[in-house]
C-alpha cells in the first residue's frame, strides 16, 4: 500500500540517457535508421510516440509498404530496396505471407529488440530540444504518458524520421510547406494551387468482415449523410465496389486544403465523418443486398499522412532528378514510385483520385538530401527529406524512405568513427566510404560500381563444377493466347541468340516478333525496336526460327516481344530460373497502368509503355530455345556488387544436371576471414507488399535454402539451414584462416534453378 499526502507540487520522475544517435520517430525509416546504426556499432535511443512501430505501415493505419517495384505494375524490374528493408520485407513475407497488420506490427518489433544497442521507447514524444550552440543540438526532451517519465536524451548525433519534422523544426532547421511554382526546379508537374492544390491530404481506411449472417448497422449522428452525393467516387467502379475494403479504400483521403500538422485532428474527424457516412452507404441504400452479412471489423484511429514538413537540404531533389534518372556523385539509396499527385481535395474532389507519371525506371537519391546545411549533428529522413514537392510525389513512399533511414543509421557511424559531419561526409572524397558500406550490407545504387578493396574476393579465382547455359526454356503443357502483347526478358552479352518454338495458330493469320530494348541499357523499358520479324502462320500447330542477327555494344537485358493476335497462342514454361521472366503489355490501372504512358504536353514527362511481368503463382515464362544457349550464370557473377539482376543475372547458377554444385574461391595465399555474406536470390522483382495482399509463397522458389562452407583442408567451417533470407552474415567466433573455401548448396526438387547473388569475405 502506497499513502502520500498532500503535496504543494510533485515532479514527474526524470531518466537522463545519454547515446551516441537519437532517433526520434519509429516508422519504417527510423527502424531502419537504428538497426543500421546499432549494427554499425553505436548506442542508439529510439523514441516512438506509438504504442507500435511502422508508422503508416502498423496496425493503426495499415497501409501497404511499397517503394520502386510499384505493385509490379511498371518497369522496374527486380526493383525492391534492399538492405535492411529488404530484410523486413522478406521476413514479413515468410512469417506473414497472408498480410496481416497485427503480425507485420511483431515483425518490426522483433528486428528491433533483437538489436543490443537499441534502447526503445514506445509511447514517448519528443516535445524539446536543447541546443549547445547555433548550430549543435544538445539533446531533446520526451514524455510517456503511461508510465508519467520525462526524459533527458543527451546525443553526439540525432536523426529526424517523425514524419512531420517535429525535432527539426524545433532545432529551428530550415523547411518548406506546400508546392513550389513550377519554375522553382524547372517542373512542368507543378500543380495549379489554386484548382488542384499544394498539398496531399490524410487517409483513413477500413477492413470488413463477412459474418455469414445478416448484421444491423446504424449509424452515428457525426456520419456523412447521403455521402453518394458528395463523393463521385462512389459511382465509379475504378475507385468503388462492395467486395473492397483496406488500402483500396486510400482515395477515402480528405486535408489538402489544411495545415497537414496543425490541422490533423480536425482532418482525422471530417475522415471518421466520410468512413462511417460511405460504411452507411453501403449497408442502408438499399442499393448492396451482397452487403447484408457484412461487418465494420475496423476503421483507422489515426490518419494516415503523405505530407507536412520537406526540409531544406544540401540537395533538394526535383522532378528532372527522377524523370531523367540524373546520376549524382553521391547517390546513396533509389526510387521508383511515380510521380503521384492528388488534388487536395481528397474524397470530395471530381475526377481521378490521383495524377500518377512514372520514369522510365529507377531514379538515384544524393546523400545531400538527408543533410540539413543548418545544423551540424542533424540528419532528415523518411518524407521530410529535402525534395521539391513533386519529387515528394515519389519519394514520400514507404520503402523509398526506409532506404533513407538506413543510409542515415550508417552515416552516422562514420561520422562518430572519423569526426566527420554529416555535411562533410557529403564531400566527393568522402562519400565513397558510406557507399561501400551501403553496397556491402546488400543494398543497391543505381549505376554505381564500386571496388571494395575490403571483399577478399576481390582479387580471387572464382570456379565452380559447372555453370548453367541455358538452352531451353521447356514447355510445360500451358499456352497463353496473345490477347495482349507478351516478352521473354533475356540477358545478353552481345549477339542476342536465335530462338526456336512451336506456336498455335487457329487461322491462317501473321504475327509480328521484335527484338526490343532500352534506350538506356539499366532501363527495363523496351522503348526501341531493334529488329522485327513478321512470321506467317498456318491454322494448328507451327515450328519457327528466328535469328534477328542484332549485335548490341555491351551486356543488358533484352525483350523479344510477340505482339497481340487472338488467334495465336504461345508456349510458356514453369521453369524458374534467376534473372528472368516473361512480361506482359498489359494494364494495371492501381498503378495508372493502362499499357502505356500518354501525359499531356509540357509536363515534363515521356510516353511509353508498360510491359510488366504476372504474380506467381500465374507467372510463367515462354517456352523456347536459345541458340547459342544464354552464358549468363557464370561463377564470377558472385563477385559483382549488384545483388539482383541488372545490366545481367548477377548470378551463378549451376547446370541444371549437376546434382551436387559447387563454388569454390581460391585466394592464392592463406586469408584470415573474420565476417562472410552470402547473397540469395529472394526475387526482388516481387513486390512484397506488407499488409493485406497476400503472396503465393513464404520463401522465394529462387532462393538457395541450405549450403555449407568448406576450408581448403576439407573441414566444414558453416552451415546454413533453411534460409529464406536475402543475405546470412557468418561471424567467425575465431576468424578462419584458409587459403580457399568452397560452397557447397542443396540442389533444390523441381523446375527451379537458383542463383546464388553474392559472397563478400571480409
Amino acid at each position: 500500500m502506497i499513502t502520500e499526502n498532500f503535496n504543494r507540487r510533485r515532479e514527474l520522475q526524470e531518466i537522463s540517457i545519454h547515446t551516441d544517435l537519437v532517433v526520434a520517430g519509429g516508422g519504417l525509416t527510423g527502424v531502419c535508421c537504428a538497426i543500421a546504426a546499432a549494427r554499425e556499432g553505436l548506442e542508439v535511443v529510439l523514441v516512438q510516440d506509438r504504442p507500435v512501430l511502422g508508422g503508416n505501415a502498423s496496425s493503426e493505419v495499415r497501409i501497404w509498404a511499397l517503394g520502386a517495384t510499384s505493385h509490379m505494375g511498371n518497369n522496374n524490374r527486380w526493383s525492391r530496396e534492399g538492405g535492411i528493408i529488404d530484410e523486413i520485407l522478406v521476413e514479413n513475407t515468410y512469417r506473414n505471407k497472408e498480410g496481416n497488420p497485427v503480425f507485420f506490427d511483431m515483425v518490426l518489433i522483433d528486428k528491433v529488440l533483437s538489436e543490443k544497442n537499441i534502447t526503445l521507447l514506445l509511447n514517448t514524444v519528443v516535445y524539446d530540444v536543447e541546443k549547445k550552440d547555433d548550430r549543435t543540438i544538445a539533446g531533446v526532451t520526451a514524455f510517456n504518458d503511461q508510465n508519467e517519465i520525462r526524459y533527458k536524451i543527451s546525443a553526439s548525433y540525432f536523426a529526424d524520421c517523425t514524419g512531420d519534422g517535429t525535432l527539426g523544426y524545433l532545432a529551428g532547421a530550415s523547411y518548406r510547406q506546400g508546392a513550389e511554382d513550377s519554375n522553382v526546379y524547372g517542373e512542368g508537374f507543378a500543380p495549379d494551387k489554386k484548382s488542384y492544390g499544394e498539398f496531399l491530404g490524410h487517409s483513413i481506411i477500413f477492413y470488413v468482415k463477412d459474418t455469414g449472417k445478416p448484421v444491423r448497422f446504424t449509424a452515428p449522428e457525426f456520419a456523412l449523410k447521403n455521402a453518394e452525393k458528395f463523393i463521385p467516387k462512389l459511382h465509379d467502379p475504378l475507385y468503388f465496389n462492395v467486395g473492397q475494403q483496406g488500402c483500396k479504400y486510400w482515395w477515402l483521403e480528405y486535408g489538402g486544403r489544411f495545415d497537414t500538422i496543425k490541422d490533423t485532428e480536425k482532418i482525422k474527424f471530417e475522415l471518421w465523418k466520410v468512413v462511417y457516412g460511405v460504411w452507411d452507404y453501403m449497408k442502408n441504400s438499399g442499393k448492396f443486398p451482397q452487403a447484408a452479412n457484412l461487418t465494420l471489423e475496423w476503421a483507422g484511429l489515426i490518419s494516415g499522412k503523405r505530407e507536412s514538413r520537406r526540409f531544406i537540404g544540401l540537395y533538394t531533389i526535383s522532378q528532372k532528378d527522377l524523370i531523367g534518372q540524373i546520376r549524382h556523385y553521391d547517390d546513396v539509396a533509389f526510387g521508383g514510385w511515380a510521380i503521384d499527385l492528388h488534388p487536395s481535395d481528397g474524397v470530395y474532389a471530381e475526377g481521378k483520385a490521383c495524377n500518377q507519371w512514372h520514369s522510365k525506371g529507377v531514379y538515384g537519391i544524393p546523400y545531400r538530401c538527408y543533410v540539413s546545411p543548418d545544423l551540424g549533428n542533424l540528419f532528415i529522413g523518411g518524407r521530410i527529406m529535402s525534395s521539391s514537392h513533386v519529387a515528394n510525389g515519389s519519394t514520400r513512399v514507404m520503402c523509398t524512405s526506409a532506404l533513407g533511414g538506413e543510409v542515415i543509421g550508417r552515416a552516422a557511424a562514420i561520422c562518430m568513427r572519423t569526426g566527420l559531419g554529416p555535411s562533410g561526409l557529403a564531400l566527393p572524397e568522402n562519400i565513397q566510404e558510406l557507399q561501400t558500406r551501403l553496397i556491402s550490407n546488400g543494398n543497391f545504387i543505381p549505376g554505381l560500381e564500386l571496388k571494395n578493396n575490403r571483399n577478399m574476393l576481390c582479387g580471387a579465382k572464382v570456379s565452380a563444377s559447372s555453370e548453367l547455359k541455358l538452352g531451353t526454356l521447356a514447355h510445360d503443357g500451358s499456352w497463353f493466347r496473345l490477347d495482349y502483347p507478351a516478352a521473354q526478358l533475356i540477358p545478353v552479352e552481345r549477339r542476342a541468340p536465335s530462338v526456336r518454338m512451336d506456336i498455335i495458330a487457329d487461322e491462317d493469320t501473321e504475327l509480328t516478333v521484335e527484338l526490343r530494348s532500352s534506350s538506356r541499357r539499366e532501363n527495363y523499358t523496351p522503348d526501341v525496336t531493334d529488329e522485327a520479324r513478321i512470321i506467317a502462320l498456318t491454322r494448328g500447330e507451327n515450328h519457327i526460327s528466328i535469328d534477328f542477327g542484332h549485335e548490341y555494344d555491351s551486356s543488358r537485358y533484352v525483350f523479344i516481344c510477340f505482339m497481340a493476335n487472338p488467334a495465336v497462342r504461345i508456349p510458356q514454361s514453369s521453369m524458374i530460373v534467376s534473372g528472368l521472366t516473361a512480361v506482359f503489355n498489359h494494364i494495371n490501372p492501381a498503378v495508372s497502368n493502362f499499357g502505356r504512358q500518354d501525359p499531356p504536353e509540357g509536363i515534363g514527362v515521356e510516353s511509353f509503355e508498360f510491359w510488366c511481368p504476372k504474380r506467381r503463382p500465374e507467372a510463367r515464362n515462354i517456352a523456347m530455345n536459345f541458340e547459342p544457349a544464354l552464358d549468363c550464370f557464370r561463377a564470377e557473377n558472385v563477385k559483382s556488387p549488384y545483388y539482383r539482376p541488372y545490366l545481367g543475372t548477377n548470378a551463378w547458377v549451376a547446370a541444371s544436371d549437376d546434382k551436387r554444385p559447387w563454388l569454390r574461391v581460391e585466394f592464392g595465399e592463406p586469408k584470415t576471414i573474420g565476417t562472410l555474406k552470402l547473397f540469395f536470390d529472394t526475387d526482388a522483382d516481387n513486390a512484397m507488399e506488407t499488409v493485406q495482399m497476400g503472396h503465393s509463397e513464404s520463401v522465394m522458389p529462387c532462393c538457395i535454402r541450405s549450403l555449407k562452407v568448406i576450408d581448403d583442408g576439407g573441414s566444414e567451417i558453416a552451415q546454413i539451414k533453411n534460409n529464406h533470407s536475402s543475405m546470412r552474415e557468418i561471424s567467425f567466433v575465431e576468424p578462419v584462416i584458409t587459403r580457399s573455401m568452397t560452397i557447397v548448396p542443396e540442389v533444390p526438387d523441381g523446375n527451379v534453378l537458383p542463383g546464388l547473388m553474392g559472397v563478400f569475405a571480409e
